[in-house]
């Protein structure tokens, strides 16, 4: 810029040249903050937006079909537990469903399935429609439930030190466990068409010390870890992501 310009597009000049300064120390500060101590990867922890996996504009209504047990061993062991396996979840998709959407729950009342294979079931848009018809819901929710309560004890070989000579031996130790595996197959249906609208197969496994490990404490525990995935179907929800930004 010549000498002869106006006072005020230097200022002007001067005032960008100082804001695009500032921004670059910024950028730079922030950069510097994120760099590990020495040149590397650096592994961040991102929050994704994940859109609701069915569309609920104009469906306001929902029922909870009673779920179909389909393990005969995991049903026994829970029953002689004190355990109701299929009123237990659907209790707590009910209480998923009021406190994820704006969703007016509807009783279901008794149901009484054409075919306990769940195959065949899900294929069967008449019996959904006149399910649909019958309660006026409009989306249905139903599927299978398979939980298993399973004795993992076994022996484990671990080290020790004699006091007696002060050398180290091995020895097998017997350690009491009780494994927890929930196998879901969750199935969402259009209350008018009779249409499915949503199939997926939820799995989660947990495991605990001792052999009479509380079922219901480990029934939850892998339902609380599905949760986020099984409230998606409703509503949109964040999940976690790993991504690595790699540094000079």
């Amino acid at each position: 810029m010549s000498s002869s310009a106006h006072p005020h597009m230097r200022f002007e000049t001067l005032a960008m040249r100082l804001r695009s300064s500032i921004l670059l120390s910024v950028v730079f500060m922030l950069l510097v903050t994120a760099l590990p101590a020495r040149a590397g990867d650096v592994e961040v922890t991102l929050l994704l937006p994940v859109r609701a996996r069915i569309d609920l504009t104009d469906r306001s209504t929902v029922t909870v079909a009673p779920f179909l047990v389909v393990s005969d061993e995991g049903e026994e062991t829970a029953a002689r537990r004190g355990i109701d396996v299929e009123r237990e979840f659907e209790r707590y998709m009910s209480r998923l469903i009021r406190r994820e959407t704006r969703l007016k729950l509807i009783e279901s009342g008794p149901v009484d399935y054409p075919s306990y294979d769940i195959r065949e079931l899900s294929t069967d848009s008449d019996f959904w429609r006149y399910l649909g018809e019958r309660t006026q819901a409009d989306l249905i929710v139903s599927g299978s439930l398979d939980f298993d309560i399973q004795d993992r004890s076994g022996y484990r070989t671990e080290e020790y030190v004699s006091p007696y000579d002060g050398r180290t031996y091995y020895r097998q130790v017997l350690v009491e466990q009780t494994g927890f595996e929930y196998d879901i197959v969750m199935q969402v249906f259009d209350g008018v068409t009779g249409e499915q609208l949503y199939s997926d197969n939820f799995k989660d496994f947990k495991q605990f010390e001792g052999e009479r490990a509380d079922p219901l404490q480990g029934m939850f525990e892998n339902l609380y870890a599905l949760e986020d995935r099984i409230a998606n179907i409703f509503a949109q929800k964040q999940v976690a992501a790993t991504r690595v930004l790699i540094t000079p």
